[in-house]
């Protein structure tokens, strides 16, 4: 065939091709985490500081201040607003959305902050899954299988140090490694 007859794809069709089948081939497999057996999506709604968290680097400029706030769609989703405040004193802000991944694991969700137009692409969606959680909704643990990612959550600015120790042990026990985890820095007027 002549290369001016071949039809041309877009590069980022290509890359965006080449991304999705990466992500999509099975590598070393983790264990399922042990999630909640008990989950009310709309207990759980409202307002969360994170009391400590793995860093990561969609957090990277956040100093200080950094809270979620969940509140219930009337599609059933869930619009998740995350912010901090960085180092310059201003505050930076997310909003998503966040809906249940499993309904035979209510506390596995799946959240997503791109735009919704972007919402068909299956790695555009991560794992959110609560691993511990008070009884009376008052401090919670989340993670993801990949063990990337966790955070410590609490309705308060702060929690008892043997409550987060606690958290980590269990963290620990599920594979996390927490020895790089780091205390939030919660200073609200």
């Amino acid at each position: 065939m002549h290369p001016e007859s071949s039809i041309r794809v877009p590069s980022y069709l290509i890359a965006l091709f080449l991304l999705t089948a990466a992500l999509a081939v099975p590598g070393h497999a983790k264990p399922a985490l042990d999630l909640v057996d008990e989950f009310d999506l709309d207990r759980y709604q409202g307002l969360w500081y994170e009391i400590a968290l793995l860093p990561n680097r969609f957090q990277s400029r956040c100093v200080a201040n950094t809270a979620a706030e969940y509140t219930r769609m009337a599609n059933g989703y869930i619009r998740v607003v995350n912010r901090c405040r960085t180092a310059d004193g201003e505050y930076d802000r997310a909003e998503g959305v966040a809906r249940p991944a499993d309904p035979d694991r209510p506390a596995a969700l799946k959240v997503r902050f791109v735009p919704k137009w972007l919402s068909f692409l299956p790695f555009v969606w991560g794992k959110y899954q609560v691993m511990s959680l008070d009884e009376d909704y008052r401090w919670a643990m989340v993670g993801t299988p990949s063990r990337n990612y966790l955070w410590i959550l609490a309705r308060e600015p702060s929690l008892p140090d043997s409550r987060i120790d606690a958290l980590l042990g269990e963290a620990e026990r599920q594979g996390f490694d927490v020895s790089d985890v780091e205390r939030s820095r919660q200073d609200w007027p």
